[in-house]
């Protein structure tokens, strides 16, 4: 069922899924504004409290109308975890922006796809744009590949493990954009999510450095390996640059395609991955 659900929850997003409507972290925002405590004890706890809840509907629904309420259970809460409807009508205005030569435009919204990491300040327009990249492929990770990763390996309990990664990433970008620094490093969602995101990173990282120079980036994936305390946003847009490096561009509107149509060779390479590991029995 796994399967089946993560291809019509990929169809659906691409279909209709802009904005904020079906988006989980959007969903959040209300609970995450009662919030006063910030700790790594209380970002756990609500982390087991939402994943708990979606465990407790999941064993409601179980062979209840031939599992046809379990399907569509699954097939929602796909839809509300994976895919980054808002950020798409962020890049799609960013690049209407650029076509234009809006430069105010841009930044705008230039700011909002580099929300979690940043731009380093003082960087040349070159490093700019590489930033803007690896923004990019880091929200295909984060939106796409890490869910899909965590919806897979909880097998018979996929929508229970991607609720808790889910939340995890919306709690971590409210903090972002509407709390302190000091607040962030205080609920410890930065390194929860480092954790989380250590096998994902190199797997997806591995797709990254056959589809790119792999004279280069194979070394730097098994390099990878072995480094437990370099962020996982670098391991993963340094393999993916590997492979950017065949497409150099230093135009606004070019430099970012270039990103997204590696990120999406990427998806479809595992998603290809996964149907064949299920269709073999490897995976539910």
């Amino acid at each position: 069922m796994t399967l089946f659900t993560t291809l019509l929850v990929l169809i659906a997003e691409r279909l209709f899924k802009l904005g904020e409507h079906w988006q989980l972290d959007h969903r959040l925002e209300v609970l995450f504004r009662r919030v006063k405590r910030y700790s790594l004890f209380h970002t756990l706890l609500m982390a087991i409290v939402a994943m708990a809840v979606v465990y407790l509907v999941q064993r409601a629904l179980y062979g209840l109308l031939f599992n046809v309420p379990l399907l569509i259970m699954w097939i929602l809460l796909g839809l509300l975890c994976i895919g980054a409807g808002k950020t798409r009508m962020h890049y799609h205005a960013y690049l209407k922006a650029a076509a234009r030569k809006d430069s105010h435009a841009c930044d705008s919204m230039a700011s909002e796809l580099t929300l979690i990491h940043g731009v380093p300040p003082g960087c040349d327009e070159r490093e700019y744009l590489r930033e803007l990249q690896n923004a990019l492929l880091w929200i295909n990770f984060r939106f796409y590949l890490a869910p899909l990763f965590w919806f897979v390996v909880g097998g018979p309990l996929g929508p229970v493990t991607l609720t808790g990664y889910a939340f995890l990433r919306a709690w971590q970008t409210w903090l972002a954009r509407y709390q302190t620094p000091h607040h962030r490093l205080q609920s410890g969602i930065d390194g929860i999510l480092h954790v989380l995101d250590w096998v994902p990173v190199r797997l997806v990282g591995v797709v990254y450095a056959l589809l790119g120079h792999g004279e280069k980036a194979l070394p730097a994936w098994f390099a990878s390996l072995g480094d437990r305390h370099t962020s996982q946003y670098q391991v993963l847009t340094q393999l993916a640059q590997f492979s950017l490096a065949r497409e150099p561009h230093m135009d606004t509107v070019e430099t970012p395609k270039a990103a997204v149509s590696m990120a999406k060779k990427t998806s479809l390479v595992v998603v290809v991955i996964t149907a064949l590991l299920t269709i073999y029995g490897t995976l539910i």
